[in-house]
């Protein structure tokens, strides 16, 4: 079954943050799928373990809304809660005991009845692959997930997995921007345009610090983005997008706001192409240094 995700995403770790009642997270949803997002990203993690049933409450309200996105969520980390008293420590769980109960949590938080994409959240140093793969094997045959990945991978630590599964991985959740450029440099990147598997981007604009983090990369960076910016007649966070769209491996790049204004502005770089100068340009203000 082939599975496509929207080229932006939007984000839900910070949505208890929001302080949305059910109808105003309603017409941010729809305000995105008419702007042409349709692939909404959790954790079960998130808020305190409380972020996908507010949007869960949203499916309860409007159904119909289901058909029209791509569900993605993660699981694999436990935190202390009291949601959870068993949880004695914070870890890592990739169990299938542990992988099917989570998934079967999201399903009830988020009040439908498949996720689209399942993915593991960290890389776990205890990670059994056999076992791994059983669970994501169960809910495929289940129906309860349509799709499997994982977050935060290595190219070994996602071959491990992939080794033990006869179906394809298809995406890493992976943290790349134009101040955050580590998974170009250890080979993840080039692993995964060989493999033909675009990644998930998460924190596209480096948790916010491409805007306001007064250091020598922030400050070159900004100066760059400021004047591309200018040419296109954008924000700087759309220029930080489109310098991910343009790059061949295919990222789909995950936006973390609320504002719709803010989602509209970001969205602005999907709209332009940067040239290879410019890509380049904002390449060497974040290195630093000159290519060779």
């Amino acid at each position: 079954m082939e599975f496509n995700l929207s080229r932006i995403s939007l984000g839900f770790w910070r949505a208890r943050e929001w302080n949305y009642s059910v109808q105003q997270l309603s017409t941010l949803i729809s305000q995105s799928l008419e702007l042409g997002i349709t692939t909404f990203d959790h954790a079960d993690i998130y808020g305190g373990y409380e972020c996908e049933a507010l949007f869960g409450n949203v499916l309860k309200e409007n159904h119909s809304l289901r058909n029209k996105m791509q569900i993605v969520t993660k699981c694999g980390i436990k935190l202390i809660s009291q949601k959870f008293p068993e949880h004695q420590l914070h870890c890592y769980d990739t169990s299938k005991v542990h992988i099917i109960k989570s998934a079967e949590n999201s399903l009830r938080n988020l009040s439908t009845d498949y996720i689209d994409l399942l993915l593991i959240h960290r890389p776990d140093p205890l990670m059994n692959a056999d076992e791994t793969a059983e669970a994501f094997i169960d809910l495929k045959q289940s129906g309860k997930v349509l799709h499997f990945g994982v977050s935060n991978f290595l190219p070994h630590q996602y071959s491990l997995l992939q080794s033990r599964l006869d179906f394809p991985l298809v995406t890493n959740q992976i943290e790349v921007s134009v101040l955050n450029t580590e998974h170009f440099d250890n080979g993840n990147i080039d692993f995964l345009q060989e493999k033909e598997v675009p990644p998930m981007v998460w924190s596209p604009f480096a948790g916010g610090r491409m805007f306001w983090e007064n250091s020598e990369q922030a400050n070159r960076v900004r100066t760059v983005l400021n004047e591309i910016a200018y040419k296109y007649q954008v924000g700087i966070d759309a220029v930080a997008i489109a310098w991910l769209l343009v790059h061949p491996v295919n990222f789909n790049v995950v936006l973390g706001s609320g504002k719709i204004d803010r989602i509209k502005s970001a969205l602005k770089g999907s709209e332009i192409k940067l040239t290879r100068e410019e890509w380049f340009k904002i390449w060497v203000a974040s290195k630093g240094f000159d290519v060779a």
